[in-house]
């Protein structure tokens, strides 16, 4: 891996790369060059010969100007060069949101020399106007892909007006397990005791973690939730606190506790407030919910090892896949989920976790978040904590269901074959 820094002496641009996500247009077509043009040109200069470049995400579709550029240079003419360069590129898409697809200006693209010479005639046929990445995207790339079964009819319906476009199929995501599920849950239990009493290990492990960051000491025999991820608002993290008196006993008495943690992007105003919500409930309900500040890779571990129950309540279907639940039901975590992202291939209603609502959408967002929120409670306190509390066995079967019917398919094993088999391969 080749990491790509403007941060040096001779350089007179030295704050291109100075955060992750620019404030302002410039700075993130800036950004965009360094990652897209310059990474052509570092493969260049390094004399390392490709067979293909994989975009992920749009972000580096200004490689695809370069690598035409590059052969127009060489004497093809315009169209010749689009349809070479599709012959070699390959793109994943994972935001279904049309505004969190990034659009430029093709003015500002001109001004900051982006478009490489290519007039606006051109530079609009590629990613019209203005100058949409993942478009772009797809019609340089000879195959595209969604990440998850539902995610690709998303995606499809999502970009079916785009003329010229590639065909978007289905990869679905997966994890890393000797990164993420631990290691006394990857063997085959034939013992459901010897299964339990390595979850409650972690499980206590996780309590010493949260106690020694947060200074609150969480009930290792009582329910344990755990919700943890970007802190946007379609995922509703605080979905659980809609009708707070729903829940208000079972926080009170400590028969549910719940971790939440998660970053907000520092220009989601609404992200921010959910944050802010989640911080007065750990306030209000201090042995029972707690919010770990500075979300990073070592809390999701903690968390997606130790919990019981895995939550995840997005508005459907603004989940492109969803890795974390994975990470929760490879190592026994129950997860309880509405039917988005990977969820769908997984989920064995009442045997290896739950489903919260069913496939339906409401036309409103205000009527989504109603019924979604209604089908939250019915779901937890019909069935996940009456399992959790009187039916220790059913609970310790649906653990090493879930650990039995997730560990292969949703393995980085399966999904790197998958990329060559489906997307690499010519």
């Amino acid at each position: 891996m080749y990491l790509l820094d403007t941060d040096i002496e001779e350089n007179d641009d030295r704050w291109i790369t100075g955060r992750l996500y620019g404030g302002f247009a410039e700075e993130r077509i800036a950004q965009e060059m360094v990652l897209g043009i310059g990474g052509v040109r570092v493969l260049r200069a390094l004399n390392i010969p490709v067979d293909i470049y994989h975009f992920n995400e749009g972000h580096a579709v200004l490689a695809g100007l370069e690598l035409m550029n590059e052969k127009i240079n060489a004497g093809m003419s315009f169209d010749k060069a689009w349809e070479s360069t599709r012959k070699e590129v390959v793109f994943t898409t994972h935001t279904p949101i049309k505004a969190g697809n990034e659009n430029h200006s093709i003015e500002t693209l001109v001004y900051m020399g982006a478009n490489l010479g290519f007039s606006v005639e051109q530079m609009s046929r590629i990613g019209g106007i203005p100058f949409n990445m993942t478009v772009a995207a797809l019609r340089l790339s000879r195959k595209s892909n969604a990440v998850s079964e539902l995610h690709t009819q998303t995606a499809n319906k999502m970009w079916e007006k785009i003329k010229n476009r590639s065909k978007i199929i289905g990869i679905t995501n997966a994890i890393h397990v000797e990164t993420w599920v631990d290691k006394r849950m990857r063997k085959k239990f034939l013992n459901l005791d010897e299964m339990w009493n390595n979850h409650l290990e972690i499980k206590k492990e996780l309590i010493n973690f949260v106690e020694g960051r947060c200074g609150v000491r969480l009930n290792l025999n009582a329910l344990l939730i755990g919700f943890s991820r970007r802190a946007a608002s379609y995922k509703r993290s605080d979905l659980i606190f809609k009708d707070e008196k729903r829940v208000e006993k079972y926080l009170k008495d400590g028969k549910v506790q719940i971790i939440f943690s998660g970053k907000a992007h520092s220009l989601d105003t609404m992200g921010k407030k959910i944050v802010l919500n989640l911080v007065e409930m750990s306030k209000k309900y201090p042995n029972s919910v707690v919010f770990m500040e500075n979300y990073d890779m070592e809390i999701g571990q903690m968390l997606t090892r130790g919990c019981d129950v895995w939550l995840n309540n997005p508005r459907k279907p603004n989940e492109a896949s969803g890795t974390s639940g994975m990470k929760a039901a490879m190592n026994g975590v129950l997860n309880c989920s509405i039917l988005d992202g990977w969820w769908p291939e997984a989920c064995k209603d009442g045997i290896n976790g739950w489903v919260i609502g069913d496939e339906n959408i409401p036309e409103t967002v205000e009527e989504q978040d109603k019924r979604d929120a209604k089908a939250l409670y019915d779901t937890l306190l019909k069935k996940v904590i009456p399992t959790y509390y009187n039916h220790h066995q059913k609970w310790l079967e649906m653990m090493k269901e879930s650990i039995e019917s997730t560990r292969t398919f949703f393995s980085v094993d399966r999904m790197i074959n998958d990329y060559y088999e489906l997307l690499y391969k010519k």
